[in-house]
């Protein structure tokens, strides 16, 4: 059953990095790789959230815990890509860009991913709070 979920979510993740990847390349039409950026930027915040709010050792099965985390997020976010851009925006002499990519996507993912987890806090503390209302 995990191989099973952790593929359905790699498609999906795949299938939703490549229609973001058009839909930014359709407007955006600059050397800075921005597809891959929001991709990589939406991938931080979204497991982050994941992790924290839905995803509690214990409250989920392992596999399903595996599908959204490994195969969803785990496709759609691309090291690989942004690695690859980077070393090409460096063959280009693009240094300035190169270095604001690296740099937006070291601390814009860190940032992300702190955004994710105090989103899905804050709902959780809301939650609580409303059960202990009730």
């Amino acid at each position: 059953m995990p191989y099973l979920i952790v593929g359905v979510g790699g498609i999906l993740g795949a299938l939703l990095r490549y229609l973001l990847g058009l839909y930014v390349h359709f407007w955006w039409q600059s050397p800075f790789p921005l597809g891959t950026l929001l991709t990589n930027l939406i991938g931080c915040v979204a497991l982050a959230w994941i992790t924290t709010r839905l995803l509690k050792p214990g409250s989920f099965q392992t596999w399903i815990r595996l599908g959204f985390g490994t195969g969803l997020i785990g496709s759609f976010t691309t090291f690989s890509t942004f690695s690859l851009e980077t070393v090409e925006l460096l063959k280009r002499d693009l240094w300035g860009v190169a270095l604001l990519y690296v740099l937006l996507s070291l601390w814009g993912g860190l940032l992300m991913a702190w955004v994710g987890c105090r989103i899905a806090r804050s709902q959780l503390q809301k939650r609580a709070k409303e059960a202990e209302s009730a």
